[in-house]
């Protein structure tokens, strides 16, 4: 299941089921589980953790060194979870000393052609990055985010779970969960996405009128906080006011 053209350090750690396309490098430090496969003229380097049944096409880069200019080869990590696809020519880079010292990607991810995740950041589980979509570094993405085509993250922003960022989405400041951006500005909730992952009527009705609090009522976002926590003291609401009072850039209004 190797190809003969595939370079594969000695030092790299493989489970015997993992396929190897034409003209791959496997670097010194990779370990990679069952299942996974490895499509041609992929490199994947670096102290790397790949986990299960991923599928890396022609062209990506995975834990490369990072692009930061105070990186000066310190060991740090990429971390990658079960059961991503990472469409042609993706590019992961490896963290840095200066922060969480890794890049972690979690399980169930599609990275559509020519997306980029930069050093330190950690995404989710069950997140698309449509094609082109970049998160720079140090960003945080929740579950079920969906970015999509042509898609810029500043550094150090977070996104909430269930976000979904329509094309061409410019983000520099904080995205509370359940948000839905078109042209770069909320406009309402991820409704539909909800119901898919088996959000209730009354969940969604009372995640909505925490939206409205949030950006249709001209509060002042600590009236707004108040006003939301006294729509329900449930999970699905507290996540929104402990994102919000959890971040450090400001969020999106």
């Amino acid at each position: 299941m190797i190809h003969p053209t595939a370079i594969i350090d000695s030092k790299a750690e493989l489970a015997s089921d993992v396929s190897v396309g034409p003209f791959s490098i496997i670097g010194a430090g990779v370990k990679i589980d069952s299942g996974t496969q490895v499509g041609p003229h992929v490199v994947i380097n670096g102290d790397t953790q790949i986990g299960k049944n991923n599928r890396f096409f022609q062209f990506s880069s995975i834990g490369e060194e990072n692009q930061d200019k105070k990186y000066a080869g310190e060991p740090t990590q990429t971390i990658i979870g079960d059961n991503n696809v990472f469409r042609e020519s993706c590019t992961v880079h490896r963290g840095t000393s200066q922060d969480l010292g890794y890049t972690q990607i979690g399980s169930d991810c599609l990275f559509m052609a020519y997306t980029h995740v930069a050093h330190d950041c950690v995404v989710g589980n069950h997140v698309i990055f449509a094609n082109s979509a970049t998160a720079a570094g140090h960003v945080k993405i929740g579950d079920w985010v969906i970015l999509g085509g042509f898609t810029g993250i500043h550094q150090f922003c977070k996104i909430g779970a269930h976000v979904f960022a329509g094309i061409n989405s410019r983000i520099t400041q904080d995205i509370p969960p359940y948000v839905m951006l078109h042209d770069s500005q909320p406009r309402a909730i991820n409704s539909e996405g909800l119901k898919r992952r088996g959000y209730t009527s009354d969940q969604i009705r009372e995640i909505k009128n925490a939206f409205r609090a949030l950006y249709r009522k001209g509060l002042r976002l600590e009236q707004a906080i108040a006003e939301i926590n006294a729509i329900s003291d449930k999970g699905h609401i507290r996540s929104i006011v402990d994102f919000i009072q959890a971040s450090e850039r400001g969020i999106v209004r």
